[in-house]
């Protein structure tokens, strides 16, 4: 063997008898770890930078989350991913409410998410709690772009429904008349059960001017149980225009509903309507409606008749986490029956708070009705007094796909002089939310 070949050989054997050199490990910091994340994600690697800001979104420090946070909020919004971006922006929001850039960057997600009423609720709890003098300018462009965008959006809610009187119906066996006392059917009486909610919406704005916008919205909800005979389904399309006036909003439109109970069709109605809406100040929002239209009722011809609402609400953000709305309503029916005619009104109030991850509501209102006449068989004439409350909280720390839990409890007493509109209520609702 040549002599070269022979010194290669031993060489060789020699570099394979030496221990392969240990791995090197490089430790960084992680305020690194977010140089390098922000890095992928201008180059490309989307996925690598979601995986090192979620990873980070851990960490121990609240500035780390924070920051790791917003830029991954920021990459989602350069891919469009609105929603996404929003959750996060939330999330660190719950633990610094005081973060007033970042709730301004919440609205702007959610208002190119199609998220037009939050995005307006964000930013007036943002100026309730007070801006930096340098950003006021930018306050001034989200103003300006809610009222000239053209989102598309909706929302979804499924939950589980159970309620101690599904059909709203007498908790009595019979009910007084003026021939003798009647006998109720057990469907007529009070029935308890378990059911699943489930509602949705669909809208799209686009614009056919510059200040006037062309609207379309689909909404339904039901309530479905074992029972197929208390199923209750509505659904409706809307359309119209909005029309920018300065800072007030105009919206006509008109509207097509139709409800379901048991399987079968209960009511159908068409409506014309026109809204009013303006800002008042930095924290405040007026809200004036009005509609009329027609119910036809499938199941009871001397129900049919007109209709018509008028409504004001006032909306404000007490500060950067809380906020309420107080609402006032009246209302017209006619009917070919003047024992169906009634004229009625009440008073609605909301308030919500956030508290860390979670917000918190409670809404209670009272409404009154009374009958033009009295209806046949009974022998009085119809004044009933409604009165609701509830109470629910939302958990954003929980987040499966942008779906949040949501836990609502209702309670609903009716007293009327008439013993068949006479009920009590409380109902449950344990589901899953997303507006998107």
């Amino acid at each position: 063997m040549a002599p070269a070949l022979i010194a290669a050989v031993l060489a060789g054997q020699a570099a394979m008898a030496q221990p392969a050199p240990a791995p090197v490990t490089v430790e960084l910091s992680a305020a690194q770890v977010l140089d390098l994340a922000s890095a992928k994600g201008e180059s490309g690697d989307i996925a690598g930078a979601i995986t090192l800001f979620a990873a980070l979104a851990k960490d121990p420090d609240v500035d780390i989350r924070s920051e790791a946070r917003f830029r991954h909020g920021r990459l989602l919004e350069g891919q469009r991913r609105y929603a996404d971006a929003a959750v996060l922006y939330r999330a660190i929001l719950d633990e610094r409410p005081d973060a007033q850039r970042v709730r301004l960057q919440l609205a702007q997600a959610l208002l190119l998410a199609g998220r037009e009423g939050q995005a307006a609720q964000t930013l007036r709890q943002a100026q309730a709690a007070g801006l930096p003098p340098d950003i006021t300018r930018i306050v001034a462009q989200f103003q300006s772009a809610l009222r000239a965008m053209a989102p598309v959006g909706g929302s979804l809610e499924v939950a589980l429904a159970p309620a101690s009187n599904i059909n709203r119906a007498p908790r009595g066996a019979t009910l007084d008349t003026i021939i003798a006392p009647l006998q109720l059917s057990e469907d007529g009486q009070a029935q308890s059960g378990l059911g699943v909610k489930l509602a949705g919406q669909g809208y799209v704005r686009l614009p056919v001017a510059p200040r006037l916008r062309w609207t379309a919205r689909a909404s339904g909800q039901g309530f479905l149980y074992g029972k197929d005979q208390f199923n209750d389904i509505a659904a409706s399309l809307e359309t119209g225009l909005e029309w920018s006036l300065g800072r007030s909003r105009l919206q006509p439109g008109l509207g097509h509903t139709r409800r379901w109970f048991g399987g079968r069709p209960f009511t159908i109605a068409n409506t014309a309507s026109l809204s009013w809406l303006r800002p008042i100040g930095k924290r405040t929002q007026l809200d004036v409606s009005a509609s009329a239209g027609h119910n036809d009722f499938q199941q009871n011809d001397l129900q049919d008749g007109a209709a018509i609402d008028l409504g004001v609400a006032l909306e404000r953000a007490f500060d950067a986490r809380s906020g309420g709305r107080i609402s006032l309503s009246a209302q017209r029916l006619a009917a070919r029956d003047p024992g169906y005619a009634s004229v009625g009104g009440g008073v609605n109030l909301l308030y919500y708070r956030e508290v860390g991850r979670s917000t918190l509501f409670l809404s209670g209102g009272v409404s009154h009705l009374g009958g033009d006449d009295r209806l046949f068989l009974f022998p009085r004439r119809r004044i009933e007094w409604l009165v609701r409350t509830a109470a629910g909280i939302t958990l954003r720390q929980v987040q499966v796909r942008g779906f949040s839990p949501v836990i609502r409890i209702s309670q609903e007493r009716n007293f009327s002089t008439v013993g068949l509109f006479d009920f009590a209520r409380t109902g449950v609702d344990v589901g899953i939310t997303r507006a998107f």
